[in-house]
């Protein structure tokens, strides 16, 4: 058993934080600290049409000395995002961020934005899994057939 995205985003519930692609660089750092996270959506009209990132910031702005409050997101974003929909399971979407090196996936559901699974969600959800299956061997090996 597997669990799904659709079960991680009723967990953690389907906010999500976002700018549009005129915001500055520094605004969305302020929000990103603001809101302890490490990647924005980008939206234009409530489309997706990026993604920003930590990982962006330190690669195409302080690398490059340019200067986060005259740059806009919609100039750094990581365009063509990869999406996940909340039927996939966390182990399709941990070898998807594995093998594409990223850590925030959006969450698609015909063609509506349902929320982000991040790779600290896909970890938790792992975790929750093995601990399942260690309490549940545990109750087998202890003779207790009913858990």
């Amino acid at each position: 058993m597997s669990t799904t995205v659709q079960q991680v985003i009723d967990q953690k519930g389907s906010g999500i934080f976002s700018v549009g692609p005129d915001a500055t660089v520094m605004e969305a750092l302020e929000l990103m600290a603001k809101n302890d996270v490490g990647g924005l959506l980008v939206l234009e009209n409530e489309a997706l049409v990026g993604i920003f990132t930590e990982r962006d910031y330190a690669r195409k702005v302080a690398i490059k000395g340019l200067s986060s409050k005259d740059t806009r997101v919609g100039d750094l974003m990581t365009a063509n995002v990869s999406t996940v929909t909340p039927k996939n399971t966390i182990d399709e979407v941990m070898g998807m961020m594995t093998a594409n090196r990223f850590r925030h996936v959006p969450v698609v559901s015909d063609g509506k934005l349902m929320g982000i699974i991040t790779i600290g969600d896909v970890v938790k959800a792992v975790i929750a899994e093995h601990e399942a299956t260690i309490q549940q061997l545990s109750s087998y090996i202890a003779g207790d057939i009913s858990a």
